[in-house]
């Protein structure tokens, strides 16, 4: 697969096969995202690696929390606009009706909606869960950094003929998931990604978000002097 194949193919499964993903691959893919550039080589990354019973505890710890608190908690970094305008307000709610509808829920059916987003936090099924985590004191910098380390991995993944699914939900319960992971308090939970075999089968594998044309968001500047 050359890389033009993995970024094309690259999207955020939502479904994932049991089946076991060698902890070898997994090493070369970590390794190859920290192949990333960062700011004077700070490589501001920390990953933790979650497989097997250790997974499976961890995620039935985070759910049950969820289920007993109900309400979600303050993450540790603002990931969304605190108010949002066009055109991203309507991109994001009709990639999330887009996916809905692919699955079946139609509007209103709440406890549907409610069930499917709880599978985050089970990793969409998959056999590896990782969650990134950042020291509290670096700036936006190292964020960006950090960015560009993730999608080394994620383009690895499709060089082992894997998928994978980054998460921002981890972050709305991030106390938990220091608690569950015993992290140091200087260390701020990023997101978590979800790698594994694709479930082809499931509905939600058939979902792909719209991506704009070139001419949307990229300007070409030549031997025209701009305009002062």
């Amino acid at each position: 697969m050359n890389v033009y194949e993995a970024i094309n193919s690259r999207f955020s499964g939502r479904a994932f096969l049991d089946k076991p993903v060698d902890l070898e691959a997994v090493k070369r893919m970590l390794l190859a995202g920290g192949r990333a550039p960062s700011g004077t080589n700070t490589q501001p990354w920390k990953v933790h690696v979650l497989t097997g019973q250790a997974l499976k505890a961890f995620c039935d710890t985070v759910v049950q929390h969820r289920r007993d608190k109900g309400a979600e908690e303050d993450p540790q970094y603002q990931y969304y606009p605190k108010k949002w305008r066009e055109p991203y307000n309507s991109r994001r709610k009709d990639v999330g009706w887009a996916l809905y509808s692919a699955l079946g829920i139609e509007r209103g059916q709440h406890e549907k909606m409610a069930t499917q987003h709880e599978r985050n936090f089970r990793f969409f099924d998959a056999p590896v869960g990782l969650i990134f985590t950042i020291d509290d004191d670096m700036e936006l910098g190292s964020w960006l950094d950090y960015g560009m380390f993730m999608q080394s991995i994620m383009l690895a993944a499709r060089g082992e003929r894997l998928h994978t699914c980054p998460q921002a939900a981890w972050i709305y319960h991030q106390g938990i998931v220091r608690r569950a992971l015993k992290l140091p308090d200087e260390q701020k939970v990023v997101c978590g990604m979800a790698i594994g075999y694709l479930d082809e089968d499931d509905p939600s594998s058939s979902f792909r978000t719209p991506r704009m044309e070139l001419d949307e968001f990229c300007t070409f500047l030549d031997d025209q002097v701009p305009d002062e």
